[in-house]
């Protein structure tokens, strides 16, 4: 029983991130929009030993758990897709029990009776490391009544206490991402801003983002946090109603998130020079920041935002139906969780609109207007036979977007070129799947063919597949475009004209004077000579790859691999 209460102490902070350069815990402040502070005291962090507070420390203590044969382990924040053998792949929300944490950005781990690496950015260490069992209040049927009543007022206990662990971690984490925030924006972009001749306006937006729109939301929702927090008896908190009473201000999380990737190419464009890198370390230094670069401050609102619902998961998870806050826990487990796919799916679109957008500059003799006018993602491409009113065949290249059909046609000579044809409106055509034999509108004799025909003229467009199994995808693509623009308008899912036209633009440069290409399938990390202990023949990565951190929730669509296949299809390679 101690070790567990030692345990759940341990994980229920904030991954010890609050301390000072010289070692010490500081004090948090909360500023209201008023400007006044009020000071909110940190117990559980100092009763921790004072050598877990010093950098390395969390790894120190992991390690120290596992070789007193505690069961350490982790939640997955982020997928984490992996073609290296040597790595550990899973998806959000899944359970890595830790093996080894000696490395600070590299964890050994088990997922499903594998082992290997896996990036510790990726996880989160989970409150309660030791679990329930289904059983543990029930007794043999030989016990006497007063031992069962016995049993079940301990099992009453635990869950209680493992609910405290919960809601003091995501008080403790919640004051301690409001100092992070703070630091950010006194400490560099304050410091930013005094030195016109550094930085320029349009550099610090890109950075920074609205971080500080972030800081004063959270300013608030920690406000109406506390006053929901039971400090005498922390699991009668009833915290899930501040969830639920600002689920939607947390959508300005999107904004931060789908620009993180262009603040960080810009910060490390700033970085090559000695004096961006001299002046925010003397920024940190200034305002008594812990020792981790900016980059790394600049990612923690993107861990938020993806930590919310495993927390508030976990809190259900020891939340009986009888407690008075279970359906706002609930609820607001729903909600978060809803709020990351969002972002997610925004995120997953912006970067398919830069891939669509440079797909249309490659094509030669396009006409009309830009497909990012009605589309935002590629469904399906490939090729198919078009079969005309006079019964030509015509072998074109298809690429089905959401909303709209576009037809191409090979270059006779070099095969990766393709020139537009024309398209079609989806939102206008049925979809109808032919039987192998004649049809009556074309008077022909069709094998493995569908045909889209328009609500409005009565037009019909016949196409022919190659091999069955090649219809059938084009069916379920078919199916697919239709599932994803419902489920576009029921999200309120929409790209800006601004972002689509500077993805045209950015497109339009890149493919200037010459073939732009592009590949779809990242490069594996590189790697060092760190082992285990127990695997001496496995390397670690060298660094975690951040890019990757925006797919907390399992996603609801399976990702796309034909991109890959582009530029085979069009002239993107030289």
């Amino acid at each position: 029983m101690v070790a567990r209460r030692e345990i759940a102490r341990f994980w229920s902070l904030e991954s010890l991130h609050l301390v000072s350069s010289d070692g010490g815990t500081e004090p948090s402040a909360l500023v209201d929009d008023n400007g006044s502070e009020e000071d909110f005291s940190y117990e559980d962090l100092c009763q921790a030993s004072p050598r877990y507070l010093q950098p390395g420390g969390e790894q120190l203590a992991i390690n120290e758990l596992i070789s007193d044969g505690n069961v350490v382990c982790a939640e997955a924040l982020w997928d984490h897709v992996t073609m290296d053998d040597q790595e550990l792949g899973f998806k959000a929300g899944d359970v890595i029990q830790v093996l080894e944490a000696s490395n600070k950005d590299w964890w050994w781990g088990r997922s499903e009776d594998k082992e290997a690496w896996f990036p510790a950015s990726f996880v989160r260490l989970r409150v309660n490391q030791e679990e329930l069992s289904e059983n543990s209040s029930s007794t043999p049927s030989e016990e006497q009544d007063e031992e069962a009543s016995q049993s079940r007022h301990r099992h009453c206990e635990n869950k209680q206490q493992m609910r405290t662990n919960v809601i003091r971690e995501i008080m403790d984490t919640e004051r301690v991402y409001i100092k992070h925030l703070r630091d950010i924006c006194e400490g560099y972009i304050r410091q930013c801003r005094k030195h016109t001749a550094m930085f320029t306006v349009a550099q610090l937006a890109t950075i920074f983002g609205n971080i500080e729109d972030i800081y004063k939301f959270q300013r608030k929702f920690l406000k109406d946090l506390e006053k929901q927090y039971n400090k005498e008896e922390p699991h009668l908190s009833e915290i899930g109603s501040c969830f639920l009473q600002h689920q939607e201000g947390f959508a300005i999380y999107s904004e931060y998130c789908n620009n993180h990737p262009s603040a960080c190419l810009e910060l490390a464009n700033l970085m090559q020079q000695g004096k961006y890198r001299h002046f925010f370390e003397a920024c940190r230094l200034l305002q008594q920041m812990i020792d981790i670069a900016i980059d790394g401050f600049l990612l923690t609102p993107v861990q938020k935002i993806c930590k919310y619902p495993l927390q508030l998961a976990e809190l259900l998870k020891y939340t009986t139906q009888e407690h008075s806050d279970y359906s706002n826990i609930k609820a607001a487990y729903e909600a978060m969780k809803n709020v990351a796919c969002l972002i997610n799916e925004r995120k997953r679109k912006l970067e398919s609109i830069d891939k669509i957008a440079r797909w249309q500059v490659s094509i030669v003799g396009w006409e009309g207007l830009d497909i990012l006018d009605r589309s935002s993602e590629l469904i399906h491409s490939g090729e198919l036979t078009k079969i005309t009113k006079q019964g030509k065949s015509q072998q074109r290249t298809f690429f089905l977007f959401d909303h709209q059909l576009v037809s191409c046609k090979k270059d006779l000579l070099r095969r990766d070129m393709l020139y537009y044809k024309g398209r079609l409106d989806m939102d206008d055509m049925e979809l109808v799947d032919l039987e192998d034999g004649r049809d009556k509108d074309c008077n022909l004799s069709v094998k493995n063919a569908f045909k889209l025909v328009s609500r409005t003229t009565d037009e019909v467009h016949l196409f022919c597949a190659k091999k069955q199994e090649d219809k059938a995808r084009w069916l379920q693509a078919c199916a697919d475009e239709r599932r994803r623009v419902q489920e576009d308008q029921e999200l309120g899912m929409e790209i800006s004209e601004n972002q689509k036209k500077l993805a045209m633009l950015n497109a339009q440069k890149a493919g200037h004077g010459k073939s732009k290409g592009y590949s779809g399938c990242p490069m594996a990390p590189p790697h060092q000579s760190l082992h285990p202990i127990h695997q001496r023949h496995v390397t670690v990565p060298t660094s975690v790859p951040q890019q990757q951190v925006f797919g907390l929730a399992e996603p609801k669509r399976k990702p796309s691999f034909f991109w890959h296949t582009f530029n085979r299809l069009t002239p993107f390679r030289k």
